[in-house]
């Protein structure tokens, strides 16, 4: 169905979408050269959309997004911390997990934690980014970065860390895998949660995971898995965290990983400004549209919203801490 703010009168061709993300309020495009999207699409080099969606309607109990990147650019304006922030809060959103993928956004994650309570941090090194430092004989040097960063008080996650045999060819798996059980030394000894970015990896990642020491929480970042790795996340109490790839069409193994997902193991995210859900995919996406994605998961599992909502919190805050 399309949203109510697509329409051919120019008047509202807005209406519905916060002001901080709206260019006809705030006429401020992103840099040249500064960290952010592509503006066309992955496939076919195609120009993308590059409004915002509208707000979702707020939900009845306010939840966390459990991984985003405020410091990535997308859309048509410069959207501060401060008011992507206060949007996400109008819509039932309290608060994020701001998520480091290389030395720079991690100081940055550090930053926007000790300057907003709403914010926590997560830093680490990005498995593609491991495996192209490794190539330079700068990885040692980030990780030891990274473990300074980690020792912050507002840091309460390694991540996101991992593996991706997706952009990264077997000549980078080596360097990945070291740098992952790094990160998973660096948690274990700091004591804190562990955010996996694990893409088409699903049995090397679990393989690490099963023969080392591990931290209390570990996060499934982006869950990308089916049936079976979420009986494997059921059995060692990993969390599953779903992103708007649940709502795709085309994500069957998704939701059936969602049905069987044990509720206390559950987490949502947006990993903003990536992976907007339906029916706004390739869409820029930010923190105010968790709604779509939350009352997706909870219509799936047959599950009242509030109460589902009140779930999702309740782990978050198991995983991560108060704020």
């Amino acid at each position: 169905m399309a949203a109510k703010n697509e329409t051919t009168n120019p008047g509202d061709i807005y209406a519905g979408i916060p002001t901080a993300y709206r260019p006809d309020a705030q006429q401020v495009a992103a840099a040249d050269g500064e960290r952010g999207r592509s503006g066309t699409n992955e496939k076919g080099g195609s120009k993308r959309n590059l409004r915002y969606p509208e707000a979702p309607a707020p939900l009845p109990v306010a939840v966390v997004d459990n991984h985003t990147h405020l410091d990535f650019l997308d859309g048509e304006v410069r959207v501060e911390a401060a008011d992507a922030l206060a949007a996400a809060a109008a819509v039932g959103v309290k608060g994020l997990i701001q998520v480091g993928c290389d030395v720079e956004s991690s100081e940055y994650a550090v930053r926007a934690a000790n300057d907003f309570p709403n914010v926590l941090a997560a830093v680490a090194i990005h498995p593609n980014d491991a495996a192209r430092l490794a190539e330079r004989g700068a990885l040692e040097e980030a990780i030891a970065q990274i473990e300074q960063l980690a020792a912050d008080d507002r840091v309460r996650a390694i991540g996101e860390t991992g593996l991706d045999y997706f952009r990264t060819g077997e000549e980078g798996h080596a360097a990945q895998e070291h740098s992952f059980r790094e990160h998973l030394r660096i948690a274990v000894e700091q004591g804190k949660a562990l955010q996996i970015h694990d893409r088409d990896a699903h049995d090397d990642v679990v393989r690490i995971l099963k023969d080392s020491p591990l931290p209390g929480r570990v996060v499934f970042h982006c869950f990308s898995g089916g049936a079976e790795l979420a009986r494997i996340c059921n059995e060692n109490g990993w969390y599953m965290s779903f992103a708007g790839t649940v709502t795709f069409k085309n994500s069957h193994d998704l939701r059936e990983a969602l049905s069987l997902a044990k509720p206390e193991l559950l987490l949502v995210e947006t990993d903003a400004p990536f992976l907007t859900p339906h029916p706004f995919r390739g869409r820029p996406n930010a923190s105010y549209m968790i709604p779509y994605t939350v009352r997706f998961m909870a219509e799936t599992r047959g599950a009242d919203l509030a109460e589902f909502c009140a779930q999702l919190e309740a782990n978050t805050r198991e995983v991560y801490g108060a704020f």
